[in-house]
């Protein structure tokens, strides 16, 4: 070789994953229809799969909202590129319902223990939960609390959320694993009376500048 080193570079033409138990495969390019190498798994699953479960949110990894399960692993789904994904078993929010038995345990805890408000970022936060039973059937709180750290709740449902986990991996004394009131807590608390401020209009009150 005269000495010099050639360095010959393979680009993938296509690619395989496999989403919820299905496979699918995509050609690669920046051809109509092919997926770019600039394409994230993100746009792969919720635009040419449909599966929008996994939401689009910071875009850079920060708040869990696009989590996947990737070969037994939690990953955001914003950060990685599809091409790079070739050959994984991928899990999305969808996957996770059993045909047979119906929604998964962390799906039925979160339900019982009304553990979301708005849900826009509930589907990461129950698959990266997942990711961890997966591993660990009996999270310890310390290790259910580390492994959500990466998840950002916008409506502040962490406590239920971590109330629902500790309760199914057992942690029944667990610190948020029950729910309590800010006023069971204080003693001889000072009563509150209750004022309604109603609408002069709940009465059927007709305002002088009716158009009536």
């Amino acid at each position: 070789m005269n000495g010099e080193a050639k360095f010959v570079m393979i680009k993938k033409k296509a690619i395989t994953l496999t989403v919820n138990e299905r496979k699918y495969k995509f050609s690669v390019g920046n051809g109509f229809g092919d997926v770019a190498p600039s394409e994230t798994l993100t746009h792969t699953l919720r635009r040419r799969l449909g599966l929008t479960g996994s939401k689009e949110s910071c875009d850079a990894g920060a708040c869990g909202c696009c989590a996947v399960i990737s070969d037994g692993e939690a990953i955001a789904s914003c950060m990685a590129l599809t091409v790079d994904m070739d050959g994984k078993n991928i899990t999305t929010i969808e996957g996770l319902e059993d045909p047979v038995n119906g929604l998964d345990p962390i799906q039925k805890a979160f339900i019982e223990e009304y553990a979301f408000q708005c849900g826009y970022c509930t589907p990461g936060i129950i698959i990266v939960a997942k990711a961890l039973f997966m591993s660990n059937a009996h999270p310890t709180p310390e290790e259910i609390a580390e492994a959500l750290s990466g998840n950002y709740c916008r409506c502040i449902s962490q406590y239920t959320v971590l109330r629902a986990l500790n309760k199914l991996a057992g942690n029944e004394n667990a610190e948020l694993a029950t729910l309590t009131r800010a006023n069971d807590e204080v003693k001889d608390p000072i009563p509150v009376r209750q004022e309604l401020f109603l609408s002069p209009y709940a009465n059927g009150h007709v305002c002088g500048h009716s158009l009536d």
